[in-house]
């Protein structure tokens, strides 16, 4: 007989009628617990997809935003190539990893007759200096729409009291606001642009046809007279001497100043108080107490003639502007790498040889030329010497080129913005030149 294997001290389990005994427990068996951990590396996955985004944003800002410029501001923003070129106007913007440097270029083509220019000042006063935006927004719409602005000349910019003022030559829409001192560019009646030294004969001549040389416009010096028109300023802003205020005499020109003419002038007042208001419709001539070659005398009546004149002749010139130096003159190019010694202390004339940020422009017999170089910026751009300014613009066609006042005033300006990086951001200039798009649509 067969041992039975049950625990005789549990006792059986009776079956129920018509049912076989269960061969298992009666108790329900435990649910299993969810595993979390699928759920938690969704989550890790998602919340990685979103970081590395923002990564990816921040860093395509960081890189792709101009050095210098003021973030969030729109007008320190990259635009698309397609927004940055029209018809006979192209941007782009020439990268050169190895030195390393970003060149800023609007080719403009001259073959197209409703593309000239414009050399506005700030505010359109001599004393007085603006954002670049806001000189090419200045433009009156009886001249065209704006495209495209470079800044231009250097200017008077540590004295507060005439800073604004041109170092050079500059005509505005016909009127002369500043003389000649150095190198200029201008455009004759058929927008042609010419590029030479130019020099001032401005002289008065007095009822003893005596004759007195004057400067136009700036801070008058102690042995010269200057002439002052209302598109200076306010006043005068001259000290001691004797100061002409001068009315329209016969029916000859008169205001606006104009490059090229002779006006005849009469005496309304003679002033011996400093800083003498300027007044629509007339002119005040500063004349200090003595002068090298004898103070004239002239009183209330008294009739004067002015001459504008220059050489080269500018009579009729309608934009102009002053800068330098040459970059290229007749396809000769600026070469000198190393400064002179006897010039190495003097920064204006050091600094040609070393690397700045540079404003340029110059011109092919088919293109002209809109140039900026970012510089001060090691990781965008170092800026160029000035030899290396004018083999670039060589390489682009040029036959004659201009340097234009560089460091923090280096910028351009196209479709609503500034196109280049400024080395301390978007800043004020004194004056510009401008690309405009008349209404005469001829080619």
């Amino acid at each position: 007989m067969k041992e039975d294997p049950r625990d005789p001290s549990v006792p059986p389990i009776p079956a129920a009628q018509g049912q076989l005994p269960p061969l298992i427990s009666a108790s329900p068996a435990p649910e299993k617990e969810p595993n979390p951990w699928p759920v938690l590396l969704i989550i890790a996955a998602s919340l990685f997809a979103v970081l590395f985004l923002a990564a990816v944003t921040v860093g395509a800002y960081y890189f792709l935003t101009p050095r210098g410029a003021n973030p969030g501001t729109q007008s320190n923003s990259r635009a698309t190539p397609s927004a940055k070129s029209e018809s006979g106007v192209k941007y782009s913007n020439d990268k050169v990893s190895r030195e390393p440097w970003s060149i800023h270029v609007v080719k403009i083509d001259r073959s197209q007759k409703d593309l000239q220019f414009a050399t506005p000042h700030a505010r359109d006063k001599i004393l007085g200096v603006s954002m670049l935006a806001d000189q090419a927004r200045s433009i009156p719409p009886q001249l065209g729409q704006a495209v495209a602005a470079i800044n231009g000349d250097f200017y008077v910019r540590d004295n507060p009291i005439y800073a604004g003022d041109p170092r050079g030559l500059q005509i505005a829409n016909g009127e002369l606001l500043s003389a000649p001192d150095t190198v200029c560019i201008w455009f004759d009646a058929q927008g042609n642009p010419h590029l030479d030294e130019v020099k001032a004969d401005f002289n008065v001549t007095w009822p003893d046809k005596r004759k007195t040389a004057f400067g136009l416009n700036q801070q008058r010096p102690q042995d010269k007279a200057v002439l002052y028109t209302p598109t200076y300023g306010a006043s005068t802003r001259a000290v001691g001497g004797k100061n002409y205020v001068l009315e329209k005499d016969g029916d000859g020109p008169w205001l606006p100043l104009a490059a090229g003419q002779t006006y005849r002038a009469r005496v309304r007042e003679v002033q011996a108080t400093p800083n003498t208001p300027l007044a629509a419709g007339l002119l005040v001539l500063s004349v200090p107490e003595r002068l090298p070659e004898g103070t004239p005398e002239a009183e209330a009546g008294a009739i004067v003639e002015i001459s504008t004149a220059t050489a080269p002749d500018l009579k009729g010139v309608k934009a102009a502007i002053g800068g330098g130096p040459t970059l290229i003159k007749d396809g000769q190019a600026f070469t000198a790498m190393t400064a002179p010694a006897e010039v190495r202390g003097v920064w204006s004339e050091r600094s040609k040889y070393e690397r700045h940020p540079r404003a340029a422009v110059g011109w092919s017999p088919t293109h002209f030329y809109f140039v900026i170089v970012d510089g001060r910026q090691p990781e965008l751009s170092v800026g160029m010497k000035l030899a290396e300014l004018a083999d670039y613009m060589k390489k682009l066609g040029c036959t004659d080129a201009m340097n234009l006042d560089g460091g923090k005033s280096a910028q351009m300006w196209m479709n609503g913005r500034i196109m280049n990086s400024p080395c301390q951001g978007e800043d004020t200039v004194a004056n510009s030149i401008v690309l405009l798009r008349t209404r005469n649509s001829g080619n």
